[in-house]
């Protein structure tokens, strides 16, 4: 039992920092498909409520500085043409939770919407990656060994 407690949690803590490693670990692991879906978006929405509750702290504390620096407001004026919309759907392909995050709290975007936002990208990205390596899995790993890739 501890065991499996341990899978979880560390594919949960793997899905703070990238959605992609939820799917994956959940796959390698063997665990239940919906096991894995529910711990993917856990992992994805534990991160985006930390820096969404915490982003204004650390905006007005310790990493002041770092958010008035120029370069903070350049990436956050090229993000500000996607709009929150565009940012929470290239949270889980390009950037991480936590990156998506700073850039919405960055970005002055009201808490609520991020999270409604965020969410909505944590399902979507959190069942269409499950999926993708579940039912891709068998034939991506012939793939690798095929080209050579795997052993």
């Amino acid at each position: 039992m501890w065991q499996e407690i341990i899978k979880v949690f560390s594919i949960y803590m793997l899905s703070t920092l990238k959605v992609v490693f939820g799917p994956l670990g959940g796959y390698a692991a063997q665990l239940n498909i919906i096991v894995t879906m529910i711990v993917t978006f856990a992992g994805m929405m534990t991160s985006v409520l930390l820096i969404t509750f915490f982003g204004d702290l650390l905006k007005k504390g310790r990493l002041k500085n770092w958010f008035e620096r120029q370069q903070v407001r350049a990436m956050n004026s090229k993000w500000r043409k996607y709009g929150l919309l565009g940012i929470a759907i290239l949270t889980p392909l390009l950037l991480t939770p936590i990156g998506g995050s700073v850039i919405a709290v960055a970005g002055g975007y009201q808490r609520s919407k991020i999270i409604f936002y965020m969410f909505i990208s944590a399902v979507v990205y959190a069942v269409g990656f499950t999926f993708l390596v579940y039912y891709l899995g068998d034939e991506l790993i012939v793939w690798l060994k095929s080209v050579g890739i795997m052993n």
